[in-house]
Formats: C-alpha cells, sequence, structure tokens
C-alpha cells in the first residue's frame, strides 16, 4: 500500500462520525466566521481537524485558543474543544511517517492505530502527544500552553511539561557544548531550525508560568545563545531551514514559520528575563522576513505556493501568530499595516464565492481562492485574522486594502 493511499486511508477513518460542535448565530467578525468554517472540519470522535495531520491539529487547537483569549463569543466552543481534543486525540496518536524533500519543505504520511503494525508507520512507544518527531510535540506543547492560558486548567500546562521534557531528550546532537540543540527526530537524522525553535518557545512559555523551576528558563537561555551562535540566523537576518551534518547553515528555504516562531518565543523570554534588547532582535527578524517573503503588495508568501502541501500550506499562519505576539509588547505602525493588508486581502481575494462553502479560505492569500481548501489552510488564514482582530484592524473595523497592483 502506497503512502498516499494510506493518508487518503486515514482520511477516511477519521471522517467516519466526525461532528462538529454548534455554533451560535451570533458570529459576526470575519475571525468568528472563518473559526466557525474551520470548524466544520472538526471530528469529535477523533478531537482531531479532518482533511489535515497532526502537528496540523495541534495548530488548530493553539489558534482557537488564541482567538478564544480576545473572543468571549468563542470561548465555549473552544473550551468544549479543548476538552474533547485532550480526551480523544490521545487515542488517535497517528502513526507519522515524515521526508524532508529536496526545497526542505515537509511531507507528512500519517496513518490510523490500525496501521501501526505496518512498517513504514512504525511508531516508538506512542502515548499521549509524543511521537517520533520533536517539532510535532513541539506544537501539542504550545497548544496546551495556550488552552491552559485561556482555562487555567492544570492538566493541560502538566502535559506541556511532559512534552517538553520528552523533547529535552533530543538535546544529543554533535552541534553543540554545554548549549545543546536537540534533533528534530528521535531517529537522529536532521538538526533543524523548527524543532530547536519550538524548544526554546515552549522553554519560555514555561519559564513564565512555573518560574519557581528554574530549569525552563535556564534551558531556554542556554537554547538562545546556542541559537544565535548556530549560524541559522543568516546574514540578511532571516533563518534558514537547518543544519548540514558539519553543523554550519545549509542554507535551506527561509520558510515563514522558521520566521515566525522565533518571535514568540522571544518575546516570552524577554518576559521572563526582563530583557528588551530580545525585543529589538524579534522586531529585526520580523521586518526581514516580512522584506523577504512578501510581494508588491505586501502580502505574505512562501515559495511553494500554490502547492504547499498538508504541511507547507500552514507555515504563514504561524509567522502572523507570532508576529501579533511581537507586535503587543513592541508596537510598530508597519507591522500593524501589514497583518491589516494580509487579512484584508485574504478576506476579499482568498474566500471560496459559492455559498455551499462560505467563508472557506485557501493558501494563497493574495488570491485567487484555490480549491480545496482544508482545515490546515483555514486555520493558517485564520491566525492573520485572529492577529487582526486583536488589533483592531479587520476589514469590517474599516481596514482595506490601499492600494492593488496585482490581479
Amino acid at each position: 500500500m502506497s503512502y498516499t493511499h494510506l493518508l487518503s486511508y486515514a482520511t477516511c477513518f477519521l471522517t467516519l462520525g466526525a461532528q462538529s460542535l454548534a455554533a451560535p448565530a451570533s458570529r459576526s467578525t470575519e475571525a468568528e466566521l472563518a473559526f466557525d468554517a474551520l470548524q466544520t472540519y472538526y471530528n469529535t470522535s477523533s478531537g482531531l481537524w479532518s482533511t489535515t495531520g497532526w502537528w496540523n491539529s495541534a495548530n488548530c487547537l493553539t489558534t482557537a485558543g488564541q482567538l478564544a483569549a480576545i473572543d468571549r463569543n468563542i470561548l465555549p466552543t473552544a473550551e468544549a474543544v479543548f476538552s474533547n481534543t485532550f480526551a480523544e486525540a490521545q487515542k488517535f496518536n497517528l502513526g507519522t511517517l515524515k521526508v524532508v524533500k529536496a526545497d526542505f519543505n515537509i511531507e507528512t504520511m500519517s496513518g490510523p492505530p490500525a496501521l501501526a503494525d505496518i512498517n513504514t508507520l512504525a511508531q516508538t512507544n506512542p502515548k499521549g502527544f509524543l511521537n517520533d518527531y520533536y517539532d510535532d510535540e513541539g506544537w501539542w506543547a504550545l497548544g496546551w500552553i495556550q488552552a491552559f492560558d485561556v482555562t487555567q486548567n492544570e492538566e493541560y500546562l502538566d502535559t506541556a511539561v511532559d512534552i517538553f521534557n520528552d523533547m529535552a531528550k533530543g538535546a544529543t546532537t554533535p552541534c553543540g557544548n554545554q548549549n545543546q540543540p536537540i534533533w528534530w527526530d528521535k531517529k537522529k537524522t536532521y538538526v533543524n531550525a523548527i524543532a530547536n525553535e519550538l524548544y526554546l518557545s515552549v522553554a519560555s512559555h514555561l519559564a513564565n508560568r512555573i518560574p519557581s523551576n528554574g530549569t525552563y528558563l535556564t534551558s531556554a537561555q542556554n537554547q538562545w545563545k546556542w541559537f544565535q551562535e548556530s549560524g541559522l540566523i543568516n546574514a540578511q537576518n532571516t533563518i534558514n531551514d537547518g543544519l548540514t551534518t558539519a553543523c554550519k547553515n545549509n542554507n535551506g528555504t527561509v520558510w515563514s514559520y522558521n520566521q515566525g516562531v522565533i518571535l514568540g518565543a522571544l518575546v516570552e523570554l524577554s518576559k521572563a528575563t526582563g530583557n528588551p534588547s530580545l525585543l529589538d532582535t524579534a522586531a529585526t527578524i520580523a521586518t526581514a522576513a516580512i522584506k523577504a517573503l512578501s510581494d508588491e503588495d505586501g502580502i505574505l508568501h512562501d515559495v511553494c505556493e500554490p502547492n504547499c502541501g498538508a504541511d507547507g500550506a500552514q507555515f504563514k499562519g504561524v509567522f502572523m501568530r507570532n508576529l501579533r505576539l511581537l507586535q503587543n509588547e513592541a508596537p510598530d505602525d508597519e507591522i500593524e499595516k501589514f497583518i491589516g493588508a494580509n487579512a484584508a486581502s485574504i478576506w476579499k481575494y482568498n474566500r471560496a464565492s459559492e455559498a455551499a462553502r462560505s467563508n472557506l479560505l485557501s493558501v494563497v492569500w493574495s488570491g485567487p481562492f484555490i480549491a480545496p481548501a482544508n482545515a490546515s489552510t483555514q486555520s493558517s488564514a485564520l491566525d492573520a485574522l485572529v492577529a487582526a482582530q486583536a488589533l483592531g484592524v479587520l476589514p469590517s473595523n474599516g481596514f482595506s486594502i490601499a492600494s492593488r497592483r496585482r490581479k
């Protein structure tokens, strides 16, 4: 059976018995409407979002939590999602195989537990929200920290701690000394930016939520020192995908999510240390990323568009989510305009026009809408709308794109 067939089988398996959590009829903002469209993919049986993958579902969870934190209309649905996903998703911890492609995008192939005896999908003692990839674990840790922030449910924070402890076991690479980076995977094949950024971010988040345990702050400080010295941040102040086997920058693709996770990590580390210069560093990276990855209208793109797969389609939302966290702490007029312009473009040019697909959002934010949308493209675009709502620059608040050269 091919990987494609396995993934199709898994999608069908998870879609069986899928139910959405009902939403009230009082939605009005673009982010609320897009969130309701995202929830049409939510499967209460699995606690995951159908049409997308395991780590993407962690991002869907985080996005729901980000919106719930600023919008009480969403809170009851988000709380129900947190509870259901916490109970059910652990039972559907998918066997996952990841392949790093030539362009440094990642192709993920998954199957339900029934397929775990197939060698290509074998896992190492899957438990809870742990699997064979430290980046996947980091996404779930951040999702549960966000859920904790919204609900103050200690179980969610405890889960994030358990995940962090497992991630820390990956600090056995040859690319460090006393400041040890982690591997991307438990097979120890690659040291990349995203796994290490997530490790830094989770440690920094935990340092602010469990300050009595100094381990998290020490880990975060050591990780940031290593990251600065690793060569992953290039001369243009953007971040390449990873390191070679000789522990040098591999000049891999400058993906938007690698520019994003570091922003949220540095915001949290700045709070934990009281060091405002970390925000200056984050702002430098953010400005460089916007310059490198935006078109002439200021709309964000990844180089894989429009064929980014399930993984690449998630990337831009991660950047916008973390850019908003930086904007909260270090306001910048140009960043605010950038967030507003992307939200306006998504809603005007990247939304399905047919009533049957109302408020579905696709992968190219400058448009046009490219079918099919899925939970990955939806949640990624929703991240931009959540950022805009938090800053008051949604289209419904009167924000529009000043000029438009692209058709």
